[in-house]
């Protein structure tokens, strides 16, 4: 997904001057080119994450489109005031990118363990929420918010992650991609789970449960007439990320089945527990101890789908 989005971003700024990027001291072996070759829209703002996302609304005020970047929590984390207070309340046209969310960097600990997030920037008013399931939909969504004139938060993995989609999508920031057909349950999945819920399904095909499989790419805004349009047609719903359950995709998707009074289904969130991870590891080996991995989501997806099915009999 990284290089996805640099190489899309770099194309990007060879076409319009006003798109600048801005790295914290991070990207080395893979920024030289934009560098190199367009010095005028680059800068490094060093490990300074608070002075990087000041920066980036003063020059988006002043008519630049600015991509921030850095990993996981700290374009994010370390700036929350800046991000509220400079870009988002003045609606500022800044783009804040971090790299390795979820457990890409988890050898490196709970510092860098980015779980908490998407539900963070969600909460901001403003804010639009972007994570896209693999390299095909970030180059997409690359092009689609440096589009979109407003804040933006473009949540990716780290490198080296798989194309899942087998050709051309129809990505529109707000609308989910309807992965795969089903009529028995639905699971929907943001960011780099994709592949674990079609690897999942596929598991759950093999007993004739036929699932239907949404990417949320937009986490906010909600596609929230897919997500109704899932429930009614296959009467049972879970969601999957890697990220807290508390605040994010499940979060979203269960307010709206709470206060939707014709839709009552079978639901379960999907993702890590609202703790600080006791495990250091590769992401694989994360994902494996919390129950992320294509076995353990078609374990809890049977467990949903007898629900689903002892309700109506």
């Amino acid at each position: 997904m990284r290089n996805a989005f640099l190489d899309t971003l770099f194309e990007l700024a060879q076409q319009d001057e006003r798109v600048v990027f801005i790295t914290g001291d991070l990207g080395y072996r893979v920024v030289e080119k934009f560098m190199e070759q367009r010095p005028r829209q680059f800068l490094n703002a060093g490990v300074a994450e608070q002075n990087m996302t000041g920066l980036a609304a003063g020059m988006a005020l002043s008519g630049k489109i600015v991509f921030t970047y850095s990993i996981g929590n700290f374009p994010t984390m370390r700036c929350l005031e800046q991000i509220r207070n400079d870009v988002c309340y003045h609606e500022a046209n800044v783009k804040i990118v971090t790299v390795g969310g979820g457990f890409a960097y988890g050898p490196m600990g709970v510092t860098h363990h980015a779980i908490e997030d998407l539900a963070v920037m969600r909460a901001i008013p403003g804010l639009m929420v972007v994570a896209p399931g693999d390299p095909v939909e970030t180059r997409a969504a690359t092009r689609a918010i440096t589009a979109h004139p407003g804040p933006c938060y473009l949540r990716l993995g780290k490198a080296g992650e798989p194309t899942v989609h087998p050709g051309p999508i129809e990505f529109q920031l707000g609308k989910a991609i309807r992965f795969r057909e089903g009529r028995d349950l639905t699971l929907i999945s943001t960011g780099g789970m994709l592949q674990t819920a079609a690897k999942a399904a596929e598991r759950l095909a093999t007993q004739g449960i036929q699932t239907r499989v949404l990417s949320m790419h937009t986490l906010k805004p909600l596609d929230e007439s897919a997500v109704l349009a899932a429930a009614r047609e296959t009467g049972c719903i879970a969601t999957l990320e890697e990220h807290s359950v508390n605040g994010s995709l499940g979060s979203a998707v269960a307010e709206l089945l709470a206060e939707t009074w014709d839709v009552k289904v079978p639901f379960k969130r999907i993702g890590m527990p609202p703790i600080f991870s006791p495990h250091i590891g590769s992401q694989e080996y994360m994902l494996q101890k919390h129950g992320l991995n294509d076995e353990a989501v078609a374990a809890v997806l049977l467990k949903l789908h007898s629900l689903k099915k002892a309700a109506h009999s």
